[in-house]
């Protein structure tokens, strides 16, 4: 149990470390958002052309794989909109938006620290994967439900293809598309611009964590807890379990991407979960969510990890 504690102790210590400092006043929240586009849109872009790029192609597509986390996570949204929907009667936009907190993770903010620290470089290949299924099926899946819910908002395809072409414009995207072209051709890059996305990409992990511990200053619990510890719930043990079910089911794969999808699916959820939420008047909702699931996740990984720890070939 020590070495896990080893794993995930640095990482949670670096969220509480940006809430201090957040909430003490060295620095604002407006600081945190300029820090997170900056982890966003050159950091995480730059770290998964790498994990890509620099690897042979058939080393980065593994259709098992996607095939495993997407369905998994198709799975644990279906849950989460039957429960809110059909067994607590709610509305058809909270149903969706509790949907993507069961299936959608902070995948670059604290998954990939984590992964990297027990992976090392090969933690790439799985977010990049996993950031394909979340981006381009799940979240504009959950938008579509939400916004079908309210009669003044367009029709769900039309939310579904403005959703898409949302994420094609984001350079975590371009970065992917970058890392899989230069894999498939097997190009390489000079080494000036070499180094310089190392350099990105070397600041990644770290920032992403300390950023995250800012964003959860000020969220407030409201009363909200017999609510939100279902979507906890939903999250960090269906989820993985979901996906866990969908890894025996597709059959066998390397150790290293089982151990990334199970760890991804167990992290909390996205950490602008309440960001897509405020159109529609729950934020607040979504922010209790992502609190207590965030502190929670601490208790969960590690015991995911321990007990992977007696998994034969996954060595943790």
């Amino acid at each position: 149990m020590l070495n896990i504690l080893t794993i995930t102790g640095p990482i949670y210590l670096s969220i509480g470390m940006g809430f201090v400092a957040t909430h003490r006043g060295m620095f604002s929240k407006a600081d945190g958002q300029v820090m997170g586009r900056f982890v966003l849109n050159f950091g995480l872009p730059a770290m998964l052309f790498n994990a890509l790029a620099n690897r042979n192609f058939s080393d980065v597509l593994h259709p098992r794989y996607l095939v495993a986390y997407g369905v998994g996570s198709l799975l644990t949204f279906a849950c989460g909109l039957v429960l809110w929907r059909r067994l607590r009667h709610k509305g058809l936009t909270e149903s969706g938006l509790v949907a993507m907190g069961f299936s959608s993770s902070n995948s670059g903010y604290v998954g990939y620290p984590i992964l990297l620290q027990v992976l090392g470089p090969a933690a790439g290949v799985a977010l990049a994967l996993t950031v394909l299924i979340e981006n381009l099926l799940i979240i504009p899946l959950a938008l579509a439900i939400a916004d079908s819910g309210e009669s003044e908002h367009a029709s769900w395809q039309h939310t579904v293809k403005e959703s898409l072409w949302r994420m094609c414009k984001l350079p975590m995207m371009w970065g992917i598309v970058l890392g899989f072209c230069f894999s498939l051709f097997d190009l390489e890059l000079s080494p000036v611009f070499a180094k310089t996305t190392n350099m990105f990409a070397a600041a990644c992990a770290a920032l992403a964590l300390f950023v995250n511990g800012g964003t959860l200053v000020g969220m407030r619990m409201e009363g909200l807890l017999r609510q939100v510890r279902w979507i906890a719930l939903g999250k960090l043990v269906l989820h993985p379990l979901m996906v866990g079910l969908m890894l025996w089911v597709v059959g066998p794969m390397e150790s290293s991407l089982q151990v990334s999808a199970i760890l991804l699916a167990g992290m909390p959820m996205l950490g602008i979960y309440p960001l897509l939420a405020q159109r529609h008047g729950l934020a607040g909702f979504c922010a209790s969510a992502l609190l207590v699931t965030t502190v929670a996740s601490f208790f969960t990984i590690s015991l995911i990890l321990w007990g992977m720890s007696f998994v034969p070939g996954w060595h943790i």
